[in-house]
């Protein structure tokens, strides 16, 4: 059979018109269908999710409204320094801790040292930039470490403890005048026949690491 040439077309009327393809052809024309020739369009399902605007400009609009010394809260009290000088034995100027702010009988303590330009160690370290002394820093957080030494739940007597050895020490970054240091010292092990505590350390300014090793500390004998 031969190829047809030709096209067909409805018109509104139910007329045929037949247009052959050797003609040329005008562009196509959107003609209306009736019932028996109607098509059913289907829209197309528009999407389920939502578009959710960011509150990060809110947040950041909400906290400048709020006077930025009322933004951050005051770090708890857990010990205060008078109960924390019942403990140690240090006093001035050698006591490097100020508070406690948490503590986990026989596991961990947490303190603080706020350093300041009155400190004693200032005027020599160094006069033009004051840093805090590294092995202070270290001698700190022995005395944190003591606070969970010589308590009764850390198999201690509120006796005297000493340096015994310190391991992988590493100092990260200076601390200045009008830091506040903040020291975590967690028992690792502790030998109560010998009275020697294994302790790890790490000490904070803000969420940065200053300072971090490992402890060896005895217990020194009641008198």
């Amino acid at each position: 059979m031969a190829a047809s040439n030709s096209i067909f077309t409805i018109s509104p009327s139910g007329n045929v018109a037949r247009i052959s393809l050797n003609q040329s052809l005008s562009p196509p024309l959107s003609l209306p269908l009736n019932r028996s020739s109607s098509v059913a369009l289907r829209p197309k399902p528009r999407s389920s999710s939502l578009v959710l605007c960011s509150t990060d400009e809110s947040k950041i609009t909400a906290e400048k409204e709020i006077p930025i010394e009322l933004r951050y809260e005051a770090f708890p009290t857990v010990m205060d320094i008078n109960q924390i000088r019942e403990i140690l034995p240090h006093r001035f100027p050698f006591l490097l801790v100020d508070r406690v702010i948490e503590y986990t009988p026989g596991v961990s303590a947490v303190a603080i040292k706020n350093v300041t330009i009155n400190d004693n160690f200032f005027p020599g370290h160094f006069p033009e930039r004051p840093i805090m002394p590294g092995v202070l820093m270290v001698e700190a957080m022995a005395q944190v470490g003591g606070i969970v030494m010589l308590q009764p739940e850390g198999g201690g007597s509120k006796s005297n403890f000493f340096f015994a050895g310190i391991d992988k020490v590493r100092f990260r970054k200076p601390v200045i005048a009008g830091d506040t240091l903040v020291m975590r010292m967690t028992l690792v092990k502790m030998q109560k026949r010998f009275g020697i505590a294994k302790m790890e350390g790490k000490a904070y300014v803000g969420n940065t690491v200053v300072c971090e090793g490992e402890f060896l500390m005895a217990m020194g004998k009641e008198e």
